[in-house]
């Protein structure tokens, strides 16, 4: 018999997932244009975006010792609740330096959350049925991605910056309450981290996880292309002349949520090779058809394949992080794992940017793939590596 995934504290983790994704994604398309009303430049408002997720990912390799010491829900809880302050305080920013500080407070709240959501949800899901587990509590991201810019850009029209920050605050106060039900890890569990941290007597060991560099490599590789996807699909459907270019986003949402539904099932069933590396295959079919499009039937096309691709990868890599390690290394593994993302996403977006600068977004989407096709020479290698060290070690 399967073990119970569908339990009440892995539900209300999803929900709390999807509230605080939500949130976040409203203010992607709005906040920028709060900015240019408050007398923000180009390179004001670049940096804005940019402080968001340098304060995450600095942040986040103290958080699993935090934790450890502080509990993993309550941690939790005070990461959403930060968001939830910074996103409130947005309307009060009266000048461009005091946005420049809330999106610090504003990334530090997101680096604490994001890390816990995932290291919490892999302590809830059952280990038999992990990567399909992963798989499912993602698919609040997929949700936000689809719902968040549509919503905040119809708040900011519609009733103002006002409205759309006392929502967003609104939503994430939903989000404290459903975190607030989940299962708090015990005291004996804490100890346990506690011991486990004070043994790690190298600096390194408590910032970063070795088991998890390999997944976290290959999720750089997936971050630098979804860096250029998310930052120049506006600007690449105005050059391309191709119109409701907010529906690729909704077709990428829709196929990231529905192949979940397959892929943690192979992943677990099967191996992670069955999941990880077709869907690389996928996004690099994303990729060209991106470049050839000119209509909005290809945009969409393109949509169905990445959303597929990047939907069975993104889990299939964090439940590989968490089958690595021992469970009192989870925190740490996955922020390893998500600054590693992060980095990508970020650095993908500038030299994503260069390349459209010397060419065109069409050619930059076909470069993209490249960092997919570098991705499977990696883990290719990588699988017959492990095959090859396996093989010796049966004959000896």
């Amino acid at each position: 018999m399967k073990e119970t995934l569908w339990t009440k504290p892995f539900i209300l983790l999803i929900l709390s997932n999807l509230f605080l994704f939500l949130s976040l994604e409203m203010l992607l398309p709005t906040l920028p244009m709060f900015a240019a009303n408050k007398g923000g430049t180009d390179a004001q408002i670049g940096l804005i975006i940019g402080l968001f997720t340098f304060s995450a990912v600095l942040l986040r390799p103290f958080v699993g010792m935090a934790s450890d010491r502080f509990g993993k829900k309550l941690l939790l809880l005070v990461g959403v609740a930060i968001c939830l302050i910074g996103t409130a305080s947005y309307y009060a920013a009266v000048t461009i330096t005091m946005m420049l500080m809330l999106r610090i407070v504003h990334g530090v709240g997101f680096g604490i959350s994001t890390t816990l959501y995932g290291t919490v949800a892999s302590d809830i899901i059952p280990a038999s049925r992990r990567g399909e587990g992963m798989g499912f509590f993602g698919t609040g991201n997929a949700v936000a991605i689809s719902l968040g810019p549509f919503l905040g850009i119809w708040l900011m029209e519609k009733f103002g910056f006002s409205v759309l920050f006392i929502v967003g605050a609104c939503i994430l106060l939903v989000a404290v309450v459903c975190t607030a039900f989940v299962k708090e890890d015990s005291r004996e569990e804490r100890a346990q981290a506690q011991v486990a941290s004070a043994a790690n007597t190298s600096f390194m060991l408590r910032f970063v996880e070795p088991k998890a560099l390999m997944p976290s490599l290959l999720g750089t590789l997936v971050g630098l292309s979804l860096g250029g996807i998310i930052s120049f699909i506006t600007l690449f459907g105005k050059e391309a002349g191709v119109e409701n270019i907010g529906f690729f986003f909704l077709v990428l949402a829709i196929s990231e949520f529905l192949i979940r539904f397959v892929s943690g099932k192979i992943f677990d069933t099967k191996g992670r090779f069955w999941v990880l590396f077709p869907a690389a295959v996928f996004c690099i079919v994303g990729c060209i058809i991106l470049f050839f499009t000119k209509s909005t039937g290809l945009l969409l096309l393109a949509a169905v394949f990445y959303g597929a691709g990047f939907g069975a990868i993104f889990p299939g890599l964090q439940a590989w992080v968490i089958d690595r390690v021992e469970p009192k290394r989870r925190g740490v593994a996955t922020a390893t794992f998500y600054n590693a993302f992060d980095i990508g996403i970020g650095s993908g977006a500038m030299l994503l940017g260069l390349v459209a600068t010397w060419s065109n977004y069409a050619t930059m989407y076909l470069v993209s793939s490249v960092f997919f096709l570098i991705y499977l020479a990696v883990y290719f290698l990588y699988e017959r590596r492990l095959k090859r060290e396996q093989r010796i070690t049966e004959e000896v």
